[in-house]
């Protein structure tokens, strides 16, 4: 069975992600009888609109948040119920709607569901995450464009000329890259093909056994609180 430890503001939860077969064979009751467990998926939110307030996130008609999900920050995987479901973004501590849409969730699949651009014109994007343990000694790294008008753009590792990512335009993304993990790593995203650089995640350490996305959000064009920024989420962290 494999492990995960989510951690993100102190709160630590950890997830067992197995599949129906492995489910069915280590939950027996009193008798002896196997018996079939809830199925669920697991959902992860990201706020990566520039300019939105603290938002709530509902996987309907459930609240998934105990707190306020502020702009660059995300709430770790959730339980969620499998089959069609309805997920919104709202001001936090109220009924306005931000961005709402469905999804089709998956037993033992991971997802993450991003509120990305300004919130006049709000955009999601849901990606179905492709997880694996990565190898001893390695975390994974993956990176996603949120910015509308930064056009085409390269993740890389300072004063690395090789870009660990390239050309992502909006709500583009990449598979989850390997890289040496208790590592401390200052990371850019460069406009594709140059080496201007647009946003910098700077020392930050990635843990081996963990997987982590790098997120641009916010307009090229913009010199307040809509400016281009980079955050950075660790998604999950294998105990074995």
């Amino acid at each position: 069975m494999k492990q995960i430890f989510t951690q993100r503001a102190g709160m630590i939860g950890m997830i067992c992600l197995l599949t129906t077969t492995l489910l069915s064979s280590c939950l027996k009751d009193r008798n002896d009888n196997h018996y079939q467990p809830q199925q669920f998926a697991l959902v992860s939110a990201i706020n990566a609109s520039p300019d939105a307030q603290p938002v709530d996130f509902f996987l309907e008609p459930n609240r998934a948040n105990n707190f306020y999900i502020k702009s660059g920050e995300s709430l770790d995987y959730v339980n969620a119920y499998i089959g069609k479901r309805t997920v919104t973004f709202r001001v936090g501590g109220s009924q306005q709607v931000i961005k709402t849409d469905t999804v089709t969730l998956k037993n033992g699949n991971l997802y993450s569901v991003f509120l990305a651009n300004v919130v006049s014109t709000p955009d999601l994007l849901i990606i179905a995450d492709s997880v694996g343990h990565p190898a001893f000694g390695k975390a994974g790294i993956r990176y996603v464009n949120l910015s509308p008008d930064a056009q085409s753009t390269d993740l890389l590792i300072k004063d690395n000329a090789t870009p660990l990512v390239s050309a992502k335009t909006y709500k583009q993304y990449s598979s989850f890259i390997t890289v040496g993990g208790n590592v401390s790593y200052t990371f850019q995203i460069v406009k594709h093909g140059t080496t201007t650089v647009l946003a910098t995640v700077t020392n930050v350490t990635l843990k081996s056994n963990t997987l982590n996305t790098i997120w641009l959000q916010g307009l090229s064009a913009a010199t307040d609180s809509k400016k281009l920024s980079a955050h950075m989420q660790e998604n999950v962290y294998y105990v074995n």
